[in-house]
């Protein structure tokens, strides 16, 4: 589909791989389909965007300087690049944009009719509602992850015992009535600390999301729909809110491995795929937790340990330093001697990984992640079984959905601090690449075709792409 008049929207990434990365697929979805853009970003990200820039030569940017944070170093303008604390310091210093945001609009010959920006962003409801345009929320999270965050911030549930981590909360309002121990709970949610400024902006900016003219998830309906139907009923809106998912790179049609859109490597791409090449099908397990989680090297030492006494065949994604210098898990943390040992059975990559690629191959026939939801959908469409272990954010509402919804996945580890018994992930390793969990592979292979046919021409998310795109061209 292809729009008659242009519409001209400003995307308005948060500047987190794990956030950008889909909102830029996104992007590319809405441009092929004729939306006039603009994308927001600070000089540092800028290099983030030259394959959608190459593809899509049309497409514009407005680049802003980094608004100075006193807890952010000076050019570090990536979370990737700091601790996972900084997500609350990096969503106060963007509110500084607010100011250059208007005077461009005021200035600009064809402003923009709505602006898209990610959840991390809601105070750019009031901006869109001070511009007089509408503001679409990006969620990066799938429809029951968002759910429990809405009820987080809607209801603003205490602990009866501060000391009390364990204390359950539920959310009897969201489908199958969900519940997590308070330490389960987003981080961000459990810092808020009433009458505090930073608090309470991060709490309006979360309203502001519910507040917003319409929602795009990065979900499929046959994937969550009695989630994504559960946001309409509590947004008020049923006819804007629209899961476009699962957003895939623009070559998504070469199994061979989307363009690189990460850092260096120790290993190069086609190192990796001669070494899968070599494997037999669906015995390889592959092993990463995102951009963001830090292990540590009791967490390290065991996984490796675990891996080891498996005995089946494995790639280990580890950590390197960032440039920042925050010493990332994994970093020369393995055991003393531990890749000379499983030398021919496994393979341990520092630095970036071509993930997508790895798990399309056809030896890989499990994945153990954290439960980020970009990567939930990575493995989901690459068909493979779910080694499950979430560590914080959405994670653990990820691993509910897919270890007892969907059950194309077990737990085999809970918590960024708990390190995993290398006895019980040994043998839960080893049996999910056998007929021990052939249940579980076999549903996962149907959850793919029902993925794939979601971004086929005619396909679920294609109709809702192409409504969201006509709604945009109603503003």
């Amino acid at each position: 589909m292809a729009l008659t008049a242009k519409i001209h929207v400003l995307i308005f990434p948060y500047p987190a791989q794990g956030h950008m990365l889909p909102l830029l697929d996104l992007t590319h979805q809405l441009a092929t389909r004729g939306v006039s853009i603009t994308i927001l970003v600070t000089p540092k990200n800028l290099p983030i965007l030259d394959p959608i820039l190459s593809e899509h030569p049309s497409i514009k940017t407005l680049v802003l300087p980094f608004p100075p944070h006193p807890s952010i170093p000076p050019g570090l303008e990536n979370v990737k690049d700091l601790p996972i604390q900084a997500f609350v310091s990096m969503m106060c210093a963007l509110r500084e944009l607010h100011r250059p945001i208007v005077d461009w609009f005021g200035s600009h010959p064809d402003p923009p009719a709505a602006i898209i920006s990610d959840m991390f962003l809601g105070w750019t409801h009031h901006l869109a509602v001070e511009l007089g345009i509408k503001r679409f929320e990006f969620s990066p999270s799938g429809a029951l992850a968002l759910s429990v965050i809405y009820g987080l911030w809607w209801s603003m549930p205490k602990k009866d015992d501060p000391s009390d981590e364990s204390q359950v909360v539920s959310f009897p309002e969201i489908p199958n009535c969900p519940k997590y121990p308070w330490w389960q709970l987003s981080t961000v949610y459990r810092s808020y600390v009433a009458g505090d400024p930073v608090s309470e902006f991060i709490k309006e900016g979360f309203w502001g999301n519910m507040k917003s003219w319409g929602l795009v998830i990065n979900s499929f309906s046959e994937l969550e729909r009695v989630y994504i139907e559960h946001l309409r009923k509590v947004l008020g809106h049923d006819d804007r809110v629209w899961a476009v998912g699962p957003l895939l790179p623009p070559d998504n049609d070469h199994p061979s491995g989307p363009v690189q859109r990460g850092g260096s490597s120790t290993v190069s791409v086609e190192e990796i795929k001669s070494w899968l090449d070599e494997r037999e099908d669906q015995t390889v397990v592959y092993v990463c937790f995102g951009s963001q989680a830090v292990l540590t090297n009791d967490q390290v030492r065991e996984l490796a340990l675990g891996l080891e006494k498996s005995g089946v065949s494995f790639i280990l994604c580890v950590k390197e330093p960032t440039k920042g210098g925050h010493v990332c898990a994994g970093s020369c943390a393995t055991p003393r001697g531990f890749e000379d040992r499983v030398a021919g059975r496994g393979l341990v990559i520092r630095g970036w990984v071509p993930q997508v690629a790895i798990l399309r191959h056809r030896a890989v026939g499990a994945f153990l992640t954290h439960c980020g939801w970009n990567s939930v959908l990575e493995g989901v469409v690459a068909g493979v079984a779910l080694l499950c272990w979430p560590m914080g954010a959405d994670q653990f509402s990820n691993a509910t959905l897919l270890v007892e919804q969907l059950k194309v996945g077990i737990r085999v580890c809970e918590g960024g601090q708990t390190a995993p018994d290398s006895n019980v992930l040994s043998r839960a390793v080893a049996d999910l690449v056998s007929e021990q969990h052939a249940e579980i592979r076999k549903r996962v292979k149907a959850l793919r075709e029902t993925a794939l046919a979601a971004v086929k021409e005619g396909g679920t998310s294609v109709k809702v792409l192409d409504e969201l795109v006509e709604h945009l061209a109603t503003l």
